[in-house]
């Protein structure tokens, strides 16, 4: 059985790749923070499969510095090899640049870059080891464009992407690295938005509505696939369209 590490797990998109790897064959170690509520719904709906044993869930705060070291001890502990990581925990800030304290800047740095950089770094030896063994980083449409007023959010997923081309040169032949980039999708960290700034959204993009977090886990899920064997590299949109 291929196993896979998905960090941000109790998120909308993290719950979504979650239960699509388990389903596909996978066995998933879900690091989460606070939020572990999401994953013990999704653990009762996959026992009903039979598939819960292939849930296991670690609880970590990547925004400490010592974050992704803890995590890599957790798994390192169980695990001799892994086949596939998914640096997807994120946290946004709504605020002007000028106005962001540094310890602020701190946390959005290391839960959304540093901790990908280092349990990445971490976790090479044991993906080198596995079979057809890939990194897919989740960065988002704002890595590549920008956003007024999450500017250090965009930066930080900006540095996702920079990772994931340095990396993919880094580490190819062996290990396929990608980064996937989201656009506005249907998850709780859009509920900030009210209807009416959601329906002025919705009108910029150009396949009228917003994105499923299970898009974006099938997407991700080819991208692992051994059909997605000469892909690395690649900066891949998921965003219907928008800014086009």
């Amino acid at each position: 059985m291929k196993t896979a590490v998905i960090t941000g797990a109790s998120g909308g998109i993290g719950l979504a790749l979650t239960k699509t790897f388990i389903k596909n064959g996978y066995f998933v170690i879900a690091q989460y923070n606070a939020n572990e509520k999401p994953l013990l719904s999704l653990k009762e709906e996959l026992l009903k499969d039979g598939l819960s044993d292939y849930l296991f869930c670690a609880k970590v705060d990547l925004s400490k510095d010592n974050g992704a070291s803890e995590l890599f001890s957790i798994i390192n502990k169980s695990f001799k090899k892994i086949n596939l990581l998914i640096n997807n925990a994120g946290m946004d800030l709504y605020k002007l640049c000028e106005e962001t304290e540094t310890s602020e800047l701190d946390k959005v740095i290391n839960v959304n870059f540093r901790s990908a950089y280092q349990l990445t770094s971490r976790l090479i030896p044991l993906l080198k080891i596995a079979d057809n063994p890939s990194i897919i980083n989740i960065s988002s449409v704002w890595g590549e464009k920008g956003a007024c007023m999450e500017t250090a959010y965009s930066a930080t997923k900006s540095a996702l992407i920079g990772l994931t081309k340095a990396l993919s040169k880094e580490l190819a032949p062996q290990i396929r690295v990608n980064c996937v980039t989201p656009g506005v999708i249907d998850t709780p960290m859009n509920a900030c938005f009210s209807k009416e700034e959601m329906r002025e959204i919705i009108k910029e993009i150009p396949m009228s509505r917003l994105g499923k977090p299970s898009e974006v886990a099938s997407l991700c899920l080819f991208l692992a696939s051994n059909e997605a064997g000469y892909i690395t590299g690649a900066t891949i949109p998921i965003n219907g369209g928008y800014g086009l």
